[in-house]
């Protein structure tokens, strides 16, 4: 595995940060988190960073000053047979000093949602990865760093090599492809080749796809980036191997001295129980007891049972086989039945899985809420009032709910995998020291086992205190997390 050294002296970088989502304007997942917190640290130590992503029509813009780059407006890019139009305006992202650009194409991106299953899919994509690097063409930014995103802007290295390589203003520009999950990888007809404008260059997408019929943008960006990274240093192991490569191990593994694991960080700014405008009861570890406040006001919220010795569980997730829900849905109906417990559950996705918490929700109406869709306030809530927090995920690249859940307090039960294995450690009993309740294999009496120890250890008050506290300490700030991306930026630039 590749090793981050840290390069002296540090001279400011320049970056240019390309994101198909960016919170708190458009998000599925943890990409929008991180390419948002990692690039107010980058900004905020320094750096000159330029943030581009689509202006999505989903993008609530009322609250932010937007204004068109007066030499970017109406410009137009040739895209296989389409002529298309764009422009680029800018403003700051809230709650940050960042400035970031946004790309406006209102025939790609007016569609009401982020990622779409419309036959041009691709083009949205294209468009990005160019327009990302004709963007700092206008500006006459040569950028230390192209810093890329998953599958959306994977091309970026091969247009830097090859279509753009004519340019000076690259002539020292490095690129980082950041793969925040590998089951997204872009695959599309070869029926696009044209629409990629790689016509002389043919020869250095993946030859074999392109026989069978098929391009695929991940697997491009993970030949031609200088160096890769994934948001956790189990993951970047994981991927080697075909159980969690998803078809892409043979090419990580022959890229193994380039492949570098580093964990996500938070933003605690946006998660800190003692400053948390969206729960109804500040707390801290020194002042705990705003906690109970909260688990009560939620509970009361939802209809659950409200007794003292009442452990609820919470779950915040996407509704989807990679979470583990199987598993809790060949435990939990049972185990309601043996256990004393409450659950909180926030999500939507697969149908089957709405339908068995909706069930679980009706069969125990007093011990089960389920929250069908998204809401931020209720996610907030959730993890300030509960207990305990669930990721029995059978692959989570970092995950980021179990860190949010050690600063508030809330232990969390998670299986050894990607970056849950490197944030929570098994708690002791016997010595006081861990975060949370760690289970390694993934099936149904493994996760039956860490529910029943973490429900065991709940009344032992004083353990449990210690338990709480413990996650409350750990740091995973960007101001700790960020500094490895900075030593890698610098390590690759030599600075």
């Amino acid at each position: 595995m590749g090793k981050i050294t840290t390069t002296m002296p540090h001279e400011p970088l320049k970056i240019c940060l390309v994101s198909s989502e960016l919170t708190p304007l458009a998000k599925t997942g943890g990409l929008a988190d991180v390419a948002s917190a990692l690039s107010d640290f980058l900004k905020r130590q320094g750096h000159d960073i330029r943030v581009l992503v689509p202006f999505y029509s989903s993008i609530d813009s009322s609250a932010m000053n937007i204004t068109p780059v007066q030499f970017m407006q109406n410009l137009s890019i040739k895209i296989g047979i389409h002529e298309l139009q764009y422009s680029i305006d800018t403003a700051t992202l809230p709650g940050t000093e960042l400035s970031i650009y946004l790309l406006r194409c209102p025939w790609l991106y007016d569609r009401g949602s982020i990622y779409t299953s419309d036959q041009d899919e691709h083009l949205r994509f294209i468009l990005l990865s160019r327009v990302a690097i004709e963007m700092c063409q206008h500006m006459g930014f040569s950028p230390d760093i192209f810093h890329c995103n998953d599958w959306h802007t994977s091309l970026v290295p091969l247009y830097l090599k090859t279509r753009y390589a004519w340019d000076g203003l690259f002539r020292n520009t490095r690129s980082v492809l950041t793969i925040h999950n590998i089951g997204y990888q872009g695959v599309f007809s070869s029926d696009i080749l044209p629409d990629l404008g790689l016509q002389q260059h043919a020869d250095k997408l993946h030859q074999d796809d392109i026989s069978s019929g098929m391009i695929n943008f991940l697997k491009t960006g993970l030949l031609y980036a200088d160096v890769l990274t994934t948001v956790s240093p189990s993951y970047a192991r994981e991927i080697l191997d075909p159980e969690y490569g998803m078809g892409m191990q043979d090419i990580l593994r022959a890229r193994h001295d380039s492949l570098v694991g580093i964990l996500n960080g938070v933003d605690y700014n946006d998660w800190n129980p003692d400053a948390d405008p969206l729960i109804p009861y500040a707390y801290s570890s020194r002042r705990i007891a705003g906690k109970k406040k909260n688990k009560l006001e939620l509970m009361k919220e939802f209809g659950l049972d409200c007794s003292d010795d009442m452990p609820l569980i919470g779950m915040v997730t996407r509704l989807t086989g990679q979470k583990g829900l199987d598993l809790v849905e060949q435990v939990v109906p049972e185990m309601m039945m043996q256990r004393r417990f409450a659950m909180a559950i926030l999500g939507s996705g697969e149908p089957h899985y709405e339908h068995f918490f909706g069930w679980l929700q009706q069969r125990y109406p007093d011990r089960v809420c389920f929250y069908c869709g998204f809401n931020n306030k209720l996610a907030h809530h959730i993890e300030a009032g509960s207990d305990m927090f669930l990721m029995p995920s059978r692959f989570e690249p970092c995950g980021l709910n179990q860190m949010y859940s050690l600063r508030y307090g809330t232990v969390p039960i998670v299986r050894r995998t990607g970056g849950l294995g490197d944030s929570v450690q098994q708690f002791d009993p016997s010595s006081g020291k861990g975060t949370g309740v760690v289970f390694n294999d993934y099936d149904a009496s493994a996760l039956g086992w860490a529910i029943n120890f973490a429900l065991d250890l709940y009344p032992e008050k004083p353990v449990w205190r210690k338990l709480m506290r413990n996650g409350m300490a750990m740091d995973y700030s960007w101001e700790h997390q960020g500094q490895s991306y900075l030593d890698l930026f610098y390590r690759l630039t030599e600075k």
